[in-house]
């Protein structure tokens, strides 16, 4: 059986939600081996000068667990 774990992360991009996603999967497979997916849960934008600045997503991204050894 495999379990999968799911941790909530936030990121930004000054292009694009989905250069923000991009930069969430890749930063975290760092650190964080198996990633299955990413569900945005969230999408905000910093506005200055009427201009969108910063794209921001608020997104958890789920893994498999790998088993230990026994």
């Amino acid at each position: 059986m495999t379990l999968i774990k799911v941790i909530e992360v936030l990121a930004e991009s000054d292009q694009s939600w989905e250069e923000a996603a991009r930069r969430a999967v890749k930063i975290a497979s760092q650190s964080v081996r198996n990633i299955r997916s990413i569900y945005i849960e969230n999408f905000e934008a910093a506005v200055s000068e009427d201009s969108i600045r910063v794209y921001r997503i608020n997104a958890k991204i789920s893994f498999a667990l790998e088993p230990a050894d026994e």
